[in-house]
């Protein structure tokens, strides 16, 4: 049967980016360098934000239900220990400092989405985006540059949602938006400890994987199978296909 509603993550099914050796971009380091007014030098600042990627990726880990604010990322795992002078004008610049920190200059939109988003549209499917990120303005403006940003109904987004995957909340504040029941939608991610647990949790009618090369902690508790395992957004339209009232 046709899904009500369509709901997708952003990184690895959206778009991805190929892994990278540093955490940070070198824009951001020269962006951050330059606010401080070099109290810091560039590889000191590139080694703040490396650990601190390290230490937020281990907090996200934890399966927190809550969202940590921008500037409390910032204020935890960054700027502890910088000389008081930066850490103020850093303060002064979370929201763009993070954006840049989560903008990946590789991004490229995944095989197939482009189409699969149109074939849906075509269905009378909403679409919905459901993604955790430090900025979903960067994510947002991706969409729109890469011309499929029209497509979303609403965009939910952790950094504003307060809360990130696998709280179901992140589904149902989509599914509230689209005024649909949250059994009759189907989601996409590429993770299971993260969309499938979340779509399980929000009862959705079907947890679809797309696997990307991003991968999860090997928890078997915490990373429940799918109902459906799909390649691209190929497999997505193929899916549809099948479904169609």
């Amino acid at each position: 049967m046709t899904p009500a509603a369509l709901l997708l993550d952003f990184g690895g099914v959206l778009a991805d980016s190929p892994p990278r050796a540093r955490t940070a971009s070198p824009e951001l380091v020269l962006r951050v360098y330059n606010l401080i007014h070099g109290a810091l030098s560039p590889g000191e600042i590139l080694q703040s934000l490396t650990d601190a990627g390290i230490e937020y990726a281990r907090w996200r880990d934890e399966d927190s239900p809550d969202e940590l604010p921008q500037a409390e990322v910032w204020e935890r795992f960054v700027i502890p220990g910088w000389p008081p002078a930066a850490q103020v004008r850093v303060r002064t610049a979370i929201a763009k400092l993070s954006y840049d920190w989560a903008w990946r200059s590789g991004w490229a939109v995944r095989p197939g989405i482009p189409e699969a988003l149109a074939a849906y549209a075509a269905a009378d499917v909403p679409l919905a985006v459901v993604s955790n990120t430090l900025s979903g303005a960067a994510h947002r403006d991706y969409l729109a540059q890469a011309g499929l940003g029209h497509y979303f109904a609403v965009q939910i987004y952790s950094d504003e949602a307060g809360v990130r995957k696998p709280n179901p909340q992140m589904i149902w504040n989509a599914t509230d938006v689209l005024k649909v029941p949250p059994a009759a939608c189907w989601f996409v991610g590429d993770s299971r400890r993260r969309d499938v647990a979340c779509a399980r949790r929000a009862d959705v009618a079907r947890a679809i994987l797309m696997p990307s090369a991003r991968r999860d902690p090997d928890d078997p508790l915490l990373s429940p199978e799918p109902d459906v395992i799909v390649k691209d957004g190929f497999g997505l339209i193929e899916l549809l296909s099948e479904n169609l009232k």
